[in-house]
């Protein structure tokens, strides 16, 4: 897939973003919305100059913000107070706030107040903006993904959609809320606050003013793949804050069946199947729903980058390529077998989470493939950063 380049109109940071670059990446060349890749590096030595926006999609602020450092952080800072434009997503919405680059009077609800594992379609209110196309009286329906709360401590923020309420399609970590008439022996059994209603009234997309510039924060993911009323929102947001549009799609190449492919492919093929065939997690629209104590996003996420990186790679002889193959074959052995522990404990009535495991193994194998961290880390960050290095090259 080839992206809209945008010389100057829209600077989209790739850095940290992994699965949500990509989702965002595909939206933005689906909808004919022109920008051009930078990584932090870019930013730190002055390339945002002479730019209009700076997009910043999903991830985890806290990594983006630290890929940026010091200096870039201060670039960002610098070219909005000059009259240029932020608009972030989810992690990139986070990266805004208080807790990061300070463009925004908000912070984050404290974890132990949040619900933290909301997502799907919810319904918002809108409030009056031309971002919404004249929509704000409708029904409307948008796309979360597991996002922070805002809090709002200061004063000219501009509230322009807050939560309602769950819909048909909304979980709460694997639960559907529709299905819920009593959430405390939930909330008591995961430990988590899961009730969407504690949500009521939330900001989901605040808008204000930094220096110069404006920045539009966004829990609502506009990118989500086949949500054409978020994708048309995308696009009046992406002129609103200075970005153009070329009006045509990019090309999508069609996957070579060879033997890097192959290879890349196979293992994290057989890795999701294993999933489905186990009842570990199950097909969710563009991705999969999975049970509560399993990783399932980290497994989604080196799926859709190998698939992407398979779609536009040619047989040729590619040594950082091989690696990558070598590492993810690697991977999803081991995953396999940490899948199998969490089988038999899920299936033995254990209750696993994030930080409970069953035994010292699974404990030991989980902390060599993803670290302790509820962020990325272990050997599953290693695989992510190299294939991420690949995709951006290509799609670059």
């Amino acid at each position: 897939m080839k992206g809209n380049i945008d010389s100057k109109g829209a600077a989209f940071l790739w850095d940290e973003s992994f699965l949500w670059g990509l989702v965002a990446f595909r939206a933005l060349n689906a909808n004919g919305l022109k920008f051009k890749l930078l990584r932090c590096d870019d930013i730190k030595q002055g390339a945002l100059a002479g730019y209009n926006l700076l997009f910043v999609p999903g991830g985890w602020a806290s990594n983006k913000l630290k890929a940026l450092g010091p200096e870039g952080a201060q670039a960002v800072r610098e070219f909005v107070k000059g009259g240029g434009s932020y608009f972030g997503i989810c992690g990139g919405a986070g990266l805004a706030t208080g807790e990061g680059l300070g463009l925004l009077p908000i912070g984050r609800r404290p974890l132990k107040e949040r619900v933290p594992s909301l997502s799907g379609r919810v319904r918002a209110r809108l409030a009056s903006h031309q971002i919404w196309g004249g929509k704000e009286k409708q029904h409307a329906k948008f796309h979360i993904w597991w996002p922070s709360q805002f809090v709002v401590n200061g004063k000219n923020i501009r509230i322009l959609a807050e939560f309602e309420g769950a819909t048909e399609d909304t979980f709460s970590s694997d639960i559907k809320p529709v299905d819920v008439k009593d959430w405390a022996p939930f909330e008591q059994s995961y430990g988590l606050n899961l009730d969407p209603a504690r949500m009521h009234g939330d900001p989901l997309v605040v808008e204000g003013r930094y220096g110069r510039g404006n920045v539009l924060a966004s829990l609502i993911h506009f990118d989500t793949p086949d949500d054409a009323s978020g994708q048309a929102v995308l696009g009046n947001i992406w002129r609103y804050m200075g970005g153009t549009a070329s009006g045509a799609t990019a090309e999508t190449e069609t996957p070579r069946a060879g033997r890097q492919c192959a290879a890349l492919l196979g293992p994290i093929e057989e890795l999701m199947a294993f999933g489905l065939e186990n009842s570990l997690w199950s097909p969710r629209g563009w991705t999969i729903q999975w049970r509560r104590g399993v990783r399932g996003l980290e497994y989604a996420t080196l799926y859709e980058m190998a698939k992407e990186l398979a779609a536009m790679t040619k047989d040729v002889s590619d040594a950082r390529l091989d690696e990558l193959s070598q590492r993810l074959g690697m991977f999803c052995r081991k995953a396999k077998t940490l899948l199998t522990m969490e089988k038999a404990a899920l299936s033995s009535g254990e209750a696993l989470s994030f930080s409970r495991a069953s035994s010292p193994e699974m404990k030991e194998l989980r902390e060599e493939l993803f670290s302790s961290s509820k962020s990325h880390g272990g050997e599953f960050k290693r695989v992510l950063d190299l294939a991420d290095s690949l995709l951006y090259e290509k799609l670059e």
